[in-house]
């Protein structure tokens, strides 16, 4: 993730974070926005003045970045051309190359045009919606729809608009179809999706038009400098601290309503025993006497802003009840609750057999990201939250119950502290560089682990994806660099190589000397590059495996260099570091070697390797086929979408199980007995 503005440590660094791979904007308001506010202007010239100061690029704020800022902005609200007429854009267009003046000024006036012009085409496509829902189509003929959004243009006429979504919403009823859903129920699920959409576009207001608007600009500079909202800002730092003040329940808004998806264990829900998953929560009082506000068709953003509060306090929800039974009221007081489902989790597995007999023992670690909690810290409270900690008192366990190698699992680590990174690395190495950090003058420095020794000294497998980046990029780097342990996977992790600072805005606007300036978010922005110890950055290329798998993510287009305007890679000059040895060329190739004879024997990874051809033949393809034989042979064979959308779901999915025996975890598992195997071997040899 990122970091503010004050200074912790390691000559400077501050408290300095590396971004999440997934970030996302989520709407929180109740009416349409009318027009431009004071905030919007203070807000914007403020991020104006710290792009110039902060960004790494040191690109000027110019008709290139306007241009591009502009096709960001339509490509976020309309990504497949569907909304806007031809005649809308080319309304804009003379605006394309004036955003970047308008935006020195406090201007965000074209950002309220283009999103009354999109309000009025969704009330438009709506009705075009259940026009079509309502319809009879033929599934025989044999016709094609655009799938790609580089090749669909937008329509030039109402007609064409029409025959556009009369085609959409034949494909999203196979697509229903592909998955048994049919009938009347398919056309009630998308007729309630697509009378959501609306309802949260309309309940869009200025701060979050503001987020969407400013992101568009400064993501021209690169993928990850964005504005943070207040609510946005205040949900990253909820995040980052791993706890939260409220009743401890996963919520989820479905059509309207807002639904409990899961009750944390140890929190006040669950403590209290009333809630159940599935229930729906349909007004909330603060208080045992306060209104109870009715929530249904209320954005979840706002839902949680109610329902959150000081531990201690009253909080009344009105709840409809998953099994039928009658309304009810539940008040509970409000606690602070943990979010451990980020935090570091571990197993030890018993594989194969020593020469005494015995199974050796492979610990493996769970880290979906590297967090940290900023506000204790920098309060120096004693027991802050930490990755580092979590994870050393895991590998103290390990050593203690005699494991024989460790299997760090990166796949779906998206980031996260880029202290924790450095810290974590120092569990495994006995101190060194770890990370150079280059700035916009150029000047490199080098962040070393300091602390003497190590919490592991045994073999090391990494497991890494395309979907690992930034933080655990550092960390799998500075491993291979030194020779440390092994790094198992995907091609290549996803290639993040760049360093964000968060910089509160409501703290900047002094600059404008506006004394109790409400609160304003967070600008997110790019403000240096990392290079492993070798100088070689990864940036766009990531960290290659050591050993690859054969992996369907591999081929998805979920790295950095599948976004817009990627910084590119670079290479400086090596720090001065001793490799360790751990890994030297023949141990790497005779375990691929091992490796890939397993992969070749084994069903499951020969079903990927299939569905990798299938894949890839199909990526090619520009239009999809309208036709239900076809489409429902070829969605047999592959659903590629689908598995994107299982990945991104188990980074953000509560109640995923973090460590999952598949055949992938038990490939790594062989793996780290091969080379248990082989080290003790050579040990022997020599």
């Amino acid at each position: 993730m990122m970091g503010a503005a004050s200074g912790i440590r390691r000559g400077g660094i501050g408290f300095v974070f590396v971004a999440c791979l997934v970030w996302a904007w989520t709407a929180a308001a109740v009416a349409d926005p009318v027009g431009p506010t004071s905030a919007d202007r203070y807000v914007t010239r403020t991020c104006v003045k710290l792009l110039g100061d902060r960004h790494l690029l040191r690109h000027p704020l110019d008709d290139e970045i306007s241009k591009r800022g502009f096709d960001s902005f339509l490509k976020m609200l309309d990504p497949m051309k569907v909304y806007f007429h031809q005649s809308d854009v080319d309304g804009f267009a003379p605006y394309a190359d004036q955003l970047d003046d308008m935006a020195q000024q406090g201007d965000v006036s074209f950002a309220y045009r283009v999103f009354q012009v999109f309000l009025k085409r969704v009330d438009e496509r709506l009705a075009l919606v259940d026009e079509f829902l309502a319809a009879k189509h033929d599934f025989t003929v044999d016709e094609e729809m655009v799938a790609d959004p580089d090749a669909a243009q937008y329509p030039k006429t109402p007609k064409e608009a029409r025959e556009r979504w009369r085609m959409r919403i034949k494909y999203d009823l196979l697509v229903l179809k592909a998955d048994d859903i049919t009938g009347e129920a398919a056309i009630t699920k998308l007729s309630k999706r697509y009378h959501s959409f609306s309802k949260r576009m309309h309940q869009t207001d200025a701060e979050d038009l503001l987020e969407m608007y400013l992101s568009s600009l400064t993501s021209a500079f690169d993928p990850h400098t964005a504005y943070m909202s207040p609510q946005t800002y205040e949900d990253f730092q909820i995040a980052m601290r791993l706890n939260l003040d409220g009743i401890g329940a996963s919520l989820m808004s479905e059509d309207g309503t807002t639904v409990i998806k899961r009750v944390l264990p140890g929190g006040a829900a669950d403590k209290d025993g009333r809630l159940k998953v599935d229930d729906k929560i349909v007004g909330v009082g603060d208080g045992r006497d306060g209104e109870i506000v009715d929530v249904v068709d209320m954005k979840l953003r706002d839902v949680v802003k109610l329902i959150r509060g000081k531990p201690g306090t009253i909080v009344r929800l009105e709840v409809i009840p998953a099994d039928g039974s009658k309304r009810k009221i539940v008040d509970i007081a409000r606690a602070t609750i943990a979010l451990t489902d980020n935090e570091a989790t571990s197993e030890i597995f018993e594989v194969g057999q020593k020469p005494d007999g015995k199974p050796f023992k492979i610990g493996v670690i769970d880290l979906p990201s590297f967090y940290m909690d900023m506000e204790a810290f920098s309060r120096r409270l004693p027991d802050y939250k930490s990755t580092t900690r979590d994870v050393r008192r895991i590998l103290d366990e390990f050593n203690a119950k005699g494991v024989d190698a460790v299997v760090l699992d990166l796949r779906l680590n998206g980031g996260g502290s880029l202290t924790e990174a450095i810290d974590l690395t120092g569990l495994f190495i006995d101190q060194g560089p770890v990370v150079q950090v280059k700035g916009p003058d150029g000047e490199v420095v080098p962040y070393p682990d300091e602390d003497e020794g190590v919490a592991w000294a045994g073999p090391l497998v990494v497991l890494t994806s395309k979907f690992s980046a930034s933080a655990s990029e550092i960390l799998a780097g500075a491993i291979q660099d030194y020779g440390r342990g092994l790094i198992v996977g995907d091609r290549a992790t996803h290639g993040k190589g760049t360093v964000q600072s968060l910089q509160n805005l409501t703290a900047a606007v002094r600059l404008f000397q506006i004394p109790n300036a409400p609160q304003l978010g967070a600008l997110k922005v790019t403000i240096q590059q990392f290079y492993r110890p070798s100088g070689e950055s990864t940036q766009n290329r990531g960290v290659l495996a050591d050993l690859e798998w054969p992996s369907l993510t591999t081929h998805l287009d979920v790295g950095e260099s599948d976004l817009d305007h990627p910084i590119a890679f670079d290479r400086i000059e090596p720090a001065p570091f001793r490799p360790l040895g751990y890994v030297s060329r023949p141990v790497r190739e005779r375990l691929r070697e091992l490796s890939a004879q397993r992969c070749q024997q084994s069903e499951d990874f020969q079903k990927v390797v299939n569905d990798i051809q299938l894949y890839k033949k199909h990526k090619e393809r520009k239009y999809v086929t309208l036709n239900e034989e076809k489409f429902l042979a070829e969605r047999a064979q592959l659903n590629a979408e689908k598995e994107r959308e299982k990945k991104f779901e188990q980074m953000a999915d509560p109640n995923h199980k973090a460590i999952e025996r598949d055949f992938y975890l038990d490939e790594a598992l062989a793996i780290a007995l091969d080379y248990v195997q082989l080290m003790d071997h050579l040990a022997r040899a020599n």
